[in-house]
């Protein structure tokens, strides 16, 4: 997969895990990862990784970290209306194309 992948959520959105291990868990996006369709939710998909000690981690061990995971198995969360909702695209008056909630009709894109 070469092309990058037009995600339906953006770093800093809320979302709620819809499959897998981790369904029903709120968490917000660190990461999101358009060239693989995959975004990284924080205290989600958690996995355990091995370190050889190093000079950044002289300790080494075990860590705990989140992996990405597929951007469709997760939804977003309206923060106006707290529920997990699709999005459509709006045309504001500047021109410019801001996504709302399906919901509740609120603009999820404050900052643009």
């Amino acid at each position: 997969m070469s092309d990058a992948v037009k995600l339906h959520v953006r770093k800093g959105d809320t979302v709620i895990i819809l499959s897998g291990k981790d369904k029903g868990k709120k968490g917000k996006i660190i990461e999101a990862l358009p060239k693989k369709g995959k975004i990284i939710v924080e205290g989600v998909n958690k996995v355990k990784r091995h370190a050889k000690p190093t000079q950044k981690t002289p300790q080494g061990g075990i860590q705990v970290k989140e992996a990405a995971m597929s951007s469709s198995k997760a939804m977003l969360v309206c923060p106006a209306c707290d529920k997990p909702t699709r999005i459509k695209k709006t045309a504001l008056a500047n021109g410019k194309m801001a996504r709302t909630c399906k919901q509740c009709g609120e603009i999820i894109d404050k900052d643009k």
